[in-house]
């Protein structure tokens, strides 16, 4: 009885001195967000930053770049991977969706390209480095009752359109730089989704 007395009571101070750094873990003040999840979005391409990308991109001149020196830069499915390889019909649908546009308003380059039909393709590539962070109260996230969000990172997209062997068109857009900020709010906290089940239940019922 008394060995058993005794695990008792040592278990009973090995949860006492647990209990505080429990809380504390969960207490802990908005500025240690590594306690919380975080995701990192990347899409494999030769350039680090958004910069890198561009100035890559600038080196492309139509009617002069091709295929082979494309490679070399980067925008090829040869040599980088996630490259998109689209067809003339795809530049029609994407440049002509409104049939008010004519082929005769479009760039010297995509009209070519049209006109070449099955001799045109174009290459699409989306770079990307997206780091979402959570941030905010450990306990009100863990609760449910706020989640505070900060994505922060870059996008870049390029569309380069060649004919037989040679660039023709080139079309580049983007996010520089991502810095933005979210918070959901959940007044319930972890009954908030219970709640909002029963809520959608009893509307189906009506």
């Amino acid at each position: 009885m008394k060995s058993h007395r005794t695990v008792g009571i040592f278990n009973g101070i090995s949860g006492l001195l647990l209990l505080p750094a429990f809380i504390g873990l969960v207490l802990i003040p908005s500025g240690c967000g590594s306690l919380l999840p975080s995701i990192k979005e990347t899409t494999r391409s030769p350039w680090e930053t958004f910069d890198e990308a561009k100035n890559a991109f600038d080196k492309i001149i139509p009617y002069e770049t091709t295929t082979s020196e494309l490679q070399g830069l980067g925008f090829s499915p040869v040599s980088t991977p996630n490259v998109k390889i689209i067809t003339y019909l795809d530049i029609i649908q994407r440049f002509m969706a409104n049939p008010s546009i004519k082929k005769e308003d479009l760039d010297e380059g995509l009209q070519t390209c049209i006109t070449a039909r099955d001799n045109c393709k174009a290459y699409e590539i989306q770079p990307k480095f997206i780091f979402n962070q959570r941030y905010g109260s450990v306990l009100m996230d863990i609760f449910n009752f706020s989640k505070k969000t900060h994505q922060s990172g870059w996008e870049f997209t390029a569309l380069v359109v060649l004919v037989d062997s040679t660039v023709v068109y080139k079309l580049w857009g983007g996010k520089p730089e991502i810095d933005e900020n979210k918070e959901i709010k959940n007044p319930l906290g972890p009954l908030q989704d219970v709640s909002d089940l029963l809520f959608k239940a009893t509307r189906e019922t009506l």
